[in-house]
Formats: C-alpha cells, structure tokens, sequence
C-alpha cells in the first residue's frame, strides 16, 4: 500500500469539502486514514489458501457450521462500511479445517473493496476450491451505511444473500437444515 499517495489524497478530500487540513484537529488525519486502511484493506493481495492449507484428517462427513460471525468490510461503490454477520458451513469430504480459518477466511475476502453478494461468493468457493468438501454454504447479513447513511437513508436495514455449492446446491434439505441451524 502506498500511504504517502493515500495521505495526499486525503488532504485533497478535506480541501475538496472545503476544511483546512492543517488546522488543529485535522493536521494528523491524512496519516490516520493512511493506517487505518492499512488495516481495514489488508486482504488485497492475500489469498484464502493460507488459512485453509492446514487441513485434519476427519471421518465425519456431516455438516460444519459456524454461524454468527462478525465482519466489517468496504462497499467498494461508496467506500462506506458495511457490516453484519456470516454463517459458513460445509461438509466434509474426509478433511476439515480448524474453525477459527472458516473466520479468517471471511476476513481475506471482506478485507478488501467489496460487493456483498461478491463476498458470499468467493468465501463459498474458497472452501470449495482447498477443502473440496462435499458441498459448501454461505450466508451473509449485513447493513449498509451507504444505504442507511445517505440516498435513502433506511438505518437498520438489513441485507441478506447466501450461495450453495456442491450438495447443498443439489440438496434442498440441507439448506433448509442450514437455515434451520442460523435462526
């Protein structure tokens, strides 16, 4: 990442809403913004293999879930958050992975400039790709504060979109099992 470009263009924002950015206040947060999208942009360049390498022998083949899990990312449209939470399951095909990597998968793909239904996506078929497990199922929750702080301005609405891969795609109760198992 290139702070010192990040930095310059901060500066050109606050000069382009009309502030001042040396005054006072303002003076430290081109460089605040430059680390705080280090941070919070830190899955670009980072791939989901990392995480899901280390894999464990296992002779369950019923379905994982872990559900509930909490994410922050950026709405590449607006560069606003959106957040919310993800339920990630799938069933194994004689392998699993520990469940903190189901979390820090998520993480790679939300760190980054991002569209929701982008994101359900390419954490399904993450799993799908280095597990190949039986089947893969993501579910996101999310709010938008680029619909909920400007345009419409819906505070507290919610948006919902999930993918199936492998056998849940081709199994209508395990979805439903799946959404059972989320509510």
């Amino acid at each position: 990442m290139d702070r010192e470009k990040i930095m310059q263009g901060v500066r050109l924002i606050l000069e382009g809403v009309g502030e001042n950015p040396d005054r006072e206040g303002l003076v430290d947060t081109p460089d605040r913004i430059a680390r705080m999208y280090e941070e919070i942009f830190a899955g670009i360049g980072q791939e989901a293999a990392e995480p899901l390498s280390k894999t464990f022998h296992a002779e369950n083949n019923e379905m994982i879930l872990e559900k509930d899990i909490t994410f922050y990312s950026t709405c590449e449209h607006h560069l606003m958050p959106f957040y919310g939470r993800a339920h990630i399951a799938y069933i194994p095909d004689g392998k699993v992975v520990g469940i903190s990597k189901l979390a820090r998968t998520l993480e790679v793909y939300a760190k980054r400039p991002q569209l929701q239904e982008q994101l359900t996506a390419q954490v399904a078929d993450a799993l799908m790709e280095y597990l190949k497990p039986q089947g893969a199922m993501v579910m996101i929750e999310a709010e938008h504060t680029c619909m909920t702080m400007r345009g419409v301005k819906k505070p507290g609405s919610k948006t919902v979109t999930y993918v199936c891969r492998g056998a849940f795609a081709e199994n209508e109760k395990l979805q439903n099992q799946f959404f059972a198992l989320v509510k």
